[in-house]
């Protein structure tokens, strides 16, 4: 007799009555099935057939052990239990022709065949290289523009897209602001955060911006540390892009009210943009930011804000939260910015403190062990 079971193996060459015992049971099968199997999980498929329990399959048999732990089970001469394969896997097929005809178009982007701005071969041409129907090659063109690697359709040839103007928002722009608070007016006038993130100035951007008083809500609460329904300033900006109108920059920003009561210009929007940013307005009532924390996280953006982003299928937003502590620990600002993610690049700088004063590491590998 042989059985294999998951890794342990033993073999056994005897007579099958010599192996049952007088109590019915047989050592060989009662070893092995104690390893791996009890008699709760037994499926008896019949008593002249195949048993099967978790992967293990016991060949159709002559008798049946009469010991009771064992009932049902059934024992050979040649009995053999083996190991099945415990992974599931599915059948290996080709690939759909939609995916084929996506994916030689999409290498011949990405290997740079088809630039930027180039036309696509058309849906007919396509049909006709991979005789097939329209379909399939529809199905494909969709596939790219949920992968932001063409544009084009309703009547519009598909073309290669073209990237988007990448905007980097570092956070070394944070230090970049808390400089300014010192310097002078003339300085402050000329730097702000549109020049500082998108590297571009107020005058080109169509300038938008809501100031609102309101009770904090229990989110916003939270965020801040302060008590639920506790005046906020809200304050909404907006940029567009004076060309066709297209959202550049949205942000929304809270601060608790109580902070800055002491210098009312705060809560007037008038006095956008302030020169300097939000770091030199919080110091006129005597505040220092002295961390920042950014939070980025990810969604897929509704249909409106698609459009008023002008995305293209597929591309998500980048949802950016800035909390500004200051010198006591408190949590003066949450402010909550979003980006599309294909024109926005994130950099995150983190310096280090130095050692202690040593000497220089030597080369090679330390002499210890």
């Amino acid at each position: 007799m042989s059985q294999s079971i998951v890794g342990f193996t033993t073999s056994a060459r005897t007579d099958a009555s010599a192996r049952v015992g007088a109590d019915g049971s047989s050592d060989v099968l009662r070893d092995a099935f104690t390893l791996v199997m009890s008699r709760a999980f037994l499926l008896n498929t019949g008593a002249y057939g195949r048993f099967k329990f978790a992967g293990l399959h016991v060949n159709r048999c002559d008798r049946t052990v009469a010991a009771p732990e064992w009932q049902g089970v059934c024992v050979q001469t040649s009995a053999r239990i083996r190991a099945v394969d415990p992974e599931p896997r599915l059948t290996a097929v080709p690939a759909p022709l939609q995916l084929r005809i996506a994916d030689d178009l999409r290498l011949r982007i990405e290997r740079r065949d088809l630039a930027p701005g180039d036309s696509l071969p058309t849906i007919h041409q396509l049909a006709r290289t991979w005789e097939c129907s329209l379909n399939p090659v529809r199905v494909a063109f969709d596939l790219l523009k949920t992968q932001g690697l063409i544009t084009g359709g309703r009547g519009k040839p598909a073309v290669v897209r073209t990237p988007p103007r990448q905007v980097v928002r570092s956070s070394l722009r944070h230090q970049q602001e808390k400089d300014l608070v010192l310097a002078p007016l003339a300085e402050r006038a000329q730097v702000g955060t549109a020049e500082i993130e998108s590297k571009t100035t107020i005058r080109d951007l169509r300038f938008r911006t809501v100031y609102d008083v309101v009770p904090a809500t229990d989110a916003v609460a939270a965020a801040l540390g302060i008590a639920d329904g506790a005046e906020v300033l809200r304050r909404a900006w907006e940029h567009l892009n004076p060309a066709g109108g297209v959202r550049e920059a949205w942000s929304v920003s809270h601060i608790p009210a109580d902070y800055i009561r002491d210098n009312p210009r705060l809560f007037d929007s008038g006095s956008e943009p302030w020169p300097g940013g939000t770091q030199h307005q919080l110091s006129t009532v005597g505040i220092e930011v002295m961390q920042v924390i950014d939070e980025v996280s990810a969604h897929m953006p509704s249909t409106a804000d698609a459009a008023l982003w002008d995305l293209p299928p597929g591309v998500p937003m980048l949802r950016c939260r800035r909390i500004s502590v200051d010198q006591y620990g408190r949590r003066v600002e949450i402010s909550d910015a979003e980006y599309p993610a294909d024109r926005t690049r994130l950099d995150f700088v983190t310096p280090l403190t130095a050692w202690p004063s040593q000497p220089a590491p030597s080369s090679g590998h330390d002499d210890a062990g």
